[in-house]
């Protein structure tokens, strides 16, 4: 179990340990306040009476004893159910003892719990009628102090209205913070440096503790007022991996720290009673983290993930991290969905996909019948519209699933009682029979289910949970019949989780938990929510490693059986508890939250990516020499000719980071700005600001030729295949043709107002950018160019921005084109059919350079931002994007590794699944502009502003 994990796993099976007190056995937003060390005075002033030792608990709505001795019950006695509170022998408050009993302290009431006798959890028993108990403390001249402060309190929970009560004891708290502060003598080192204190409270499910925090240069603090459990909670900052803003009651107030990469439970979870707190308490961390932790956002974790560097559980994990979901808030406990279908066969067939639940649809739309008298109830439902009477995730669910290993919570939660067996968690196929037909029960999974640890499924503890209808006893979850033991139960769902069926499909489901089907029209329209309640989110922002970020989703909510439904309630947004000024509504309204549970913060607010399956995965980029080589059999056990590239760019992008300058030439007058060369590498070609077209050998590292078509800039060039033709184009607004073979100029193409700044050719078909704001495609542009005659260039298509384009690219196949404006937009056109598939405001500043993948799923740019980003193909999603200190001016990559020019001549490698650059290359005097890779990514060359080519080699 995720919030219980971090205690020994022996802790967790043991049903008899010394201490049986805990902050569960306090209602729910109660604080357990001061102890005294006290005997219980039974039958006083007789032959029977004895004294039990133990400790006497003094909390905010209750008061608690717990005994030594493990045989006897805890004693809890509610203050609302006290007749009267005194000392001892005081004003004859004592009607059965015979003397006043020193240091003695009398509550007469009407209404007592008996808890964990013999150390055994069970359901509260309940004694009723007019008592007198005396508890003697150790120390007798606290007494008077003890009985003011149970009057005080007893006056509190006597008050009609529950807003009066919370307000009374929230100021008796504050009080008592007020007057203490950090221990400093529980600082780890002398030498620490406190750099902020402030009121906070530590947040355990459905428990907060109050206390101190303290941030020095090296720890985080917490120091409980009750000095529960621990006297001080302590995390050193080196050792804190992640860190995020959590949304908690509604409110901006809660912190969570994470000292683990993956792990489900975190380290500490707090909650302020100050945003500006929180805010500052934040800032610091995170301005420590990004010296010594890398920095991730949900687009970073979903490149990851589409990449299959992120299982389908990994990425669900921190999908909930980043929507505000954690284990520590049980109204916001981590959500995962049902993906089996099939709880009857003998066998699970993965392979089959009506073996999976259809992920396209939320629990409650699954049933068509069920649907149909949904939308009938909808339909006449007055405004705020939702479409289902209960949440799909709440404290009741979770502990649904978990009362056999926290008994405890769901104690806490039910006041004292387990839920009728009948209703309890006893049968996998019966759970989900319930979510498909109930009327009310449309709830979805936990983390548990896809993990390792069984003990939720199996009574260790050997609760007595209760009967069934049929006589038997709540014992162990009946599983499918496909289920050979727990363990293989929790195997088979993984792999199930894991399956190429629901990689294909996961994408859905996120879109309607944590996407853009979550509410509003998208959401009605797959029958997964209301209307919308609150701003429409904008794009995810970033985080340290995770820190809170999206914005707010929406989609089922919970009712208790019988009361009113505020649906709205359940999303971010949906109700301002600032502007409430009645103290009972503000009350009401956070009971509610806690009992429906909340709908996580909104990440995405289009659609989500696919996720890339071997079954989807393209082939790899085309050479330059061959851009349309033809799929070839291989005979089995063969390896093709691609197959061996493939391997080989593999490797090289692996050892990129030992990229070597070979030798560099200055052979221009002003800045490179493209680079061509011919298939046996012999011969490259350079364009450059100052008009002219050059050619260099390689071998006899000589310049060959120079060429001047106009006074004006070039602005890059490419060779047709057979390296008989290089095409340059110009600031002049041309597009000139050069034979390499007769060596002049072989055509020139009139075919922009402004001037061209980048050229691309695939298929015979020639495309331009334009500072014109166009990028125009042209066809009649063979391989091979006669150079006897003027060529007829006809205008395919024309594709219209609103600004000048810098920039532009193509995909393998030719049937996509990325463009890249001097605005800072990039924009992915469908060249079948001339139309804008996705147009992306994503740069602050002029794009510098854009590339597809090989496998075409994405793209990424760069520009004067200094920003690197990535995009999703399918959807237009901005999935990745990371910040330089400079401008990076062109790159290469391979869809998951990225060699990059930046302004300042250095080479970076850039790690986008890891969100980093990994490697700086020193290189040019000037701004890197221009780059070229071989086929096997072994050999690179870059131009510069320092007017240079330079050659780079792999070594490895």
């Amino acid at each position: 179990m995720a919030f219980i994990r971090k205690k020994p796993r022996e802790q967790q099976l043991q049903l008899y340990s010394r201490e049986r007190f805990s902050l569960l056995l306090l209602n729910l937003e109660e604080y357990y306040f001061e102890q005294h060390t006290a005997n219980h005075i039974q039958h006083e002033g007789n032959r029977n009476e004895r004294k039990i030792r133990g400790s006497l608990k003094i909390c905010s709505k209750s008061v608690i004893f717990e005994p030594d001795a493990i045989s006897q019950p805890i004693i809890k006695i509610p203050l609302r159910d006290c007749i009267k509170i005194g000392k001892h022998g005081e004003n004859r408050a004592s009607r059965h003892f015979a003397k006043a009993v020193p240091g003695g302290i009398s509550l007469i009431f009407s209404q007592v719990y008996f808890i964990k006798e013999h150390n055994i959890v069970a359901p509260y028993k309940t004694e009723r009628g007019t008592m007198e108990y005396v508890f003697e403390l150790d120390v007798s001249g606290k007494a008077d102090d003890v009985v003011e402060t149970l009057l005080q309190l007893h006056r509190a929970s006597c008050l009609d209205k529950l807003g009066d009560q919370t307000a009374m004891i929230t100021a008796i708290l504050q009080s008592r913070l007020a007057r203490t502060s950090f221990d400093k003598n529980r600082f780890q080192s002398v030498s620490e440096t406190l750099h902020m204190e402030c009121k906070a409270e530590m947040v355990t499910p459905l428990v907060t503790n109050p206390g101190h925090v303290c941030v020095t240069d090296t720890t985080l603090y917490f120091q409980p007022l009750n000095r529960y459990p621990t006297p001080v909670v302590q995390i050193t900052l080196q050792d804190v991996r992640r860190i995020y803003k959590r949304r908690h009651g509604l409110m901006p107030l809660g912190l969570e720290v994470f000292c683990t990469e993956d792990d489900l439970c975190s380290d500490i979870y707090l909650k302020f009673y100050e945003p500006q707190d929180r805010d500052d308490l934040y800032f610091y961390i995170a301005t420590y983290l990004e010296h010594h932790v890398a920095e991730h956002s949900a687009e970073s974790y979903t490149l990851q993930w589409q990449r299959g560097h992120l299982s389908n559980y990994q990425y669900l994990l921190h999908l909930n991290s980043l929507a505000d979901r954690s284990c520590n808030d049980l109204s916001q406990y981590p959500v995962f969905p049902w993906v089996v279908s099939d709880y009857s066969s003998p066998e699970l067939d993965l392979s089959n996909p009506g073996t999976f639940r259809d992920l396209s649809k939320p629990v409650g739309a699954l049933n068509k019948e069920r649907l149909e008298r949904l939308l009938a109830r909808y339909q006449e439902m007055p405004e705020p519209k939702f479409m289902y009477g209960s949440h799909y995730s709440s404290p009741g669910y979770v502990l649904f699933y978990l009362v056999r290993i926290a008994p405890e919570y769901m104690l806490c939660l039910q006041n004292g009682r387990f839920d009728n067996a009948d209703r309890m968690f006893n049968s996998i196929a019966e759970t989900w029979k319930n979510c498909l037909d109930g009327a009310t029960d449309f709830k979805e999974l936990i983390p548990e289910f896809y993990g390792d640890d069984i003990s939720f499924l199996v009574n260790s503890l050997k609760l007595d949970l209760g009967k069934r209808q049929g006589g038997q006893m709540v014992d162990d979850v009946e599983l499918p019949p496909w289920a050979q033991s727990p363990e293989d139960f929790l195997r088979k769902s993984r792999e199930a989780l894991e399956s190429s069926y629901v990689s294909e499909h996961l994408h859905e489901w996120i879109d309607l938990v944590f996407g853009y089907k979550q509410k509003g029209a998208d959401a009605v329209g797959a029958h997964n929510g209301n209307r919308d309640v609150g701003p429409t989110p904008g794009t995810p922002g970033r985080a340290v490693q995770g820190a809170g970020l999206p914005r707010s989703r929406g989609a089922l909510t919970q009712k208790d059986p019988g009361t009113t439904v505020f649906h709205p309630l359940t999303y971010e947004g949906g109700v301002d508890l600032n502007s409430m000024e009645d103290p009972d509504e503000k009350v009401a309204v956070l009971t509610q939250i806690l009992e429906f549970g909340q709908t996580p913060k909104q990440l995405f607010a289009t659609p989500h990516p696919r996720r890339i399956t071997p079954r989807f995965k393209s082939g790899s980029q085309p050479s330059s020499c061959n851009a349309s080589t033809a799929d070839s059999p291989v005979s089995p056990g063969e390896e093709s000719f691609e197959d061996l590239t493939e391997e080989s760019r593999t490797l090289a992008w692996s050892n990129i980071t030992k990229l070597q300058l070979y030798e560099q030439h200055r052979i221009h007058k002003e800045a490179v700005t493209g680079i061509a060369v011919s298939c046996n590498g012999s011969s490259i070609f350079t364009t450059s600001q100052d008009s002219t077209l050059k050619m260099f050998s390689k071998e006899s590292k000589m310049l060959q030729r120079s060429i001047s078509f106009s006074n004006m800039a070039l602005s890059s060039c490419l060779l047709l295949p057979g390296d008989a033709t290089v095409i340059s184009s110009s600031w002049d607004n041309n597009i000139y043709f050069y034979s390499v073979a007769f060596g002049r100029r072989q055509d020139t193409l009139m075919g922009h107002d402004d001037a061209v700044s980048k050229i691309c050719w695939l298929d015979s078909r020639l495309y331009s950018a334009s500072w014109d704001s166009t990028v125009k495609v042209w066809s009649g542009v063979p391989p091979e160019m006669s150079a006897a005659r003027r060529h007829q260039f006809d205008l395919l298509a024309e594709l219209e921005h609103d600004v000048g384009v810098d920039t532009i690219s193509l995909n393998a196949a030719g049937t996509l084109l990325v463009s890249g404006t001097r605005e800072g937009t990039v924009t992915i056109w469908d060249l079948a059919t001339a139309t804008i598939l996705h147009q992306i405001p994503c740069h602050s500043g002029t794009v510098c350079d854009t590339a597809f993948s090989p496998d075409s799923r994405h793209v990424l740019s760069t520009g004067e931002d200094g920003c690197l980003n990535v995009i999703d193909v399918q959807t237009g999603m901005l999935i990745s994007s990371m910040t330089s200190d400079e401008p990076q001016r062109c790159f290469i990559w391979d869809g998951n590794s990225v060699l990059s020019g930046s302004q300042s001549g250095e080479l970076l490698v850039w790690d986008l699944l890891g969100g980093r650059s990994t490697e700086r290359i020193r290189g040019h005097a000037g701004a890197v502009t221009c780059m070229w890779m071989n086929e096997q990514c072994s050999s690179v060359i870059t131009g510069g502003e320092d007017r240079q080519i330079t050659f780079w080699n792999l070594q490895y």
